[in-house]
């Protein structure tokens, strides 16, 4: 028998000779046209010399003048959950949510494959998500547009409406890219003419080493989740490591977002959602730009990745939707 050196449920163990054994987010799905939503996607490797791939989605006949040109969609990079752990951009649950978002909203959509720990420890995550919104931000480049990039991006984007959408880690991870395409150091690896309009964050993967509100009822809970965070951030600072708590000492806050909105959901029964509310309050406190908070009752943490088809799934999914289209 194999010894443990890790055991983190209900994601993953790892043994001593360095077998990571995932119990959950290991299945995959191929890209495809999905017959319910008319909604097409394929895979695209952006980032050769690691691997890292991105799954595209465009609806059914993005076109406008009878096909003659085509219609430009709002462009939004997602990044999907998973404790930074486990999970794709090919596993079926998210596959099947994002085809639903993405005919809702008329949209294309890049799902980005990152790399997951421990085979990839933090910040592999941030470092390829940046990386991907690097290579959608290079469609803008003429020379980019001449000689290669992808053909759905060239066709169909439409760089004046830009999101970072992401549930869970994925939401942490698109507050950190906008806070990255924020900062005089990095804003302009993008370009000057890339702009994020909005960002978009489910149920935020954010927390702390002091429980707040709801999180102190429970301590062996929140045993639990500081466990996660340190298997995949083994740092000096546990639970306030400016990753995961974007208001600790060091960390940036949220002052220095690069977006004009942001809409923050959260589930009524999810642990994490203090948090969630926490970084609106902050949003509204800064004035800086446009916040709203939408919260789904009875629920808990990505109910809509897990049934995109429930009704409390299909009302968050239309809200998402809305955002994205300025409404």
């Amino acid at each position: 028998m194999k010894t443990v050196l890790h055991d983190v449920p209900p994601y993953l163990r790892v043994y001593e000779d360095g077998t990571v054994e995932r119990f959950i987010g290991t299945e995959t799905t191929p890209a495809a046209l999905d017959p319910h939503t008319g909604v097409s996607s394929k895979d695209v490797l952006f980032l050769p010399e690691s691997g890292v791939s991105a799954r595209l989605y465009r609806p059914i006949n993005p076109t406008a003048g009878g096909g003659r040109s085509h219609k430009k969609l709002p462009l939004v990079v997602y990044f999907h959950g998973g404790a930074f752990c486990i999970s794709s951009s090919a596993d079926p649950k998210y596959h099947d949510m994002l085809n639903i978002l993405v005919n809702e909203a008329q949209i294309l959509l890049v799902s980005v494959d990152y790399r997951i720990a421990p085979e990839n420890p933090l910040p592999a995550a941030y470092e390829d998500s940046w990386a991907a919104l690097k290579w959608a931000a290079s469609h803008l480049s003429p020379e980019e547009t001449e000689t290669g990039g992808d053909i759905w991006l060239k066709e169909s984007a439409d760089f004046d409406r830009v999101f970072l959408a992401g549930d869970s880690a994925g939401a942490n991870i698109s507050h950190h890219l906008a806070i990255r395409a924020g900062s005089e150091a990095h804003g302009s690896d993008l370009g000057d003419e890339f702009k994020i309009a909005g960002v978009l964050m489910i149920q935020p993967y954010f927390w702390g080493e002091e429980p707040i509100g709801v999180e102190a009822e429970n301590p062996v809970f929140k045993g639990v989740v500081d466990k996660w965070w340190r298997f995949v951030c083994p740092s000096d600072r546990g639970c306030d490591d400016p990753w995961i708590n974007p208001f600790a000492d060091g960390a940036p806050g949220v002052d220095g977002l690069a977006c004009g909105r942001v809409l923050v959901c959260v589930a009524g029964n999810d642990v994490l959602r203090e948090r969630g509310k926490l970084y609106y309050q902050c949003l509204v406190e800064g004035k800086k730009l446009k916040a709203e908070l939408f919260q789904t009752e009875g629920e808990d943490h990505v109910f809509h990745i897990l049934d995109p088809t429930a009704q409390n799934s299909k009302i968050l999914i239309k809200r998402c939707a809305q955002f994205i289209n300025g409404q």
